[in-house]
């Protein structure tokens, strides 16, 4: 066998065990939600009574409903406020205090989750507000915006200025030829990054955990909570749930990109 047709097989092997390793135990918990027995590790026969069990036990239900409300609505705020910051370090030169400005965006980049969960835990107590859906949804927009401003400013970045003076020749507001003449090119990084905030949201625990109250328990605490007393294998089937919700908004995404794409 010639060197060149190894040194391919072993590139495919390589990259095959990558992906073994990446998704291999995604792939087992996808199987083991379909397990009849209540043992995760020892397979009983295929059944879809874990699902059944899902439907019916409404602390996790509310869970997961709490967790995609609040991932939905701060990723939205998160993308919001992310555009306005990335807006004001690409377009806006070298304004005053512009170095405070970008470290306090980065800052959560690399600030561990504890010190950052703690200090909005401690902000709240002394605003006197109450825990619960608000200020998690606030906590989870504040995490996330950090990375919204990475996503949206790179893309910023390599957009041609010349568009927008152009409309502004043409008679259009400042506000306006951004609307009309950037956003539409820098649609898909704000759609990334929305789904970037979404994601974050969705996984926290540790933010989560300082920031949230009685009445408004996330997923991932209430799965937490659960495997502390043993795994059970509706956790596997509200994960996969999970994994399908998430799936298809990439999916959804990732076509209304290349529609645009192909038209542009």
């Amino acid at each position: 066998m010639r060197p060149s047709r190894l040194a391919g097989l072993a590139r495919w092997a390589v990259l095959a065990a990558g992906f073994a390793f990446l998704y291999g135990p995604i792939a087992i918990l996808v199987a083991l939600s379909f397990n009849a027995s209540r043992l995760v590790t020892v397979w009983g026969g295929f059944s879809t009574h874990w699902y059944a069990a899902l439907l019916a036990d409404e602390q996790m239900l509310r869970a997961a409903a709490t967790s995609l409300e609040a991932a939905a609505l701060s990723a939205l705020i998160a993308t919001v406020n992310g555009l306005l910051a990335a807006v004001a370090l690409a377009r806006f030169g070298r304004f005053g205090a512009r170095t405070l400005f970008a470290g306090a965006i980065y800052a959560p980049l690399v600030l561990p989750e504890v010190i950052f969960g703690l200090g909005l835990l401690l902000c709240f107590v002394a605003l006197g507000l109450n825990r619960g859906f608000a200020t998690l949804v606030i906590a989870h927009a504040t995490f996330a915006m950090c990375f919204a401003t990475v996503v949206i400013l790179a893309s910023l970045k390599d957009c041609d200025p010349s568009l927008e003076e152009a409309a502004t020749d043409l008679g259009a507001t400042p506000a306006r030829a951004f609307v009309l003449a950037t956003l539409p090119v820098i649609a898909p990084s704000v759609v990334s990054a929305y789904l970037l905030a979404f994601t974050l949201s969705l996984d926290d625990f540790v933010i989560a955990s300082f920031t949230t109250g009685p009445g408004a328990t996330t997923l991932p605490m209430r799965i937490y909570s659960q495997v502390r007393l043993g795994v059970s294998p509706e956790v596997n089937a509200i994960s996969t749930l999970l994994l399908a919700v998430v799936a298809a908004a990439l999916s959804v995404a990732a076509l209304a990109t290349r529609r645009r794409v192909r038209v542009g």
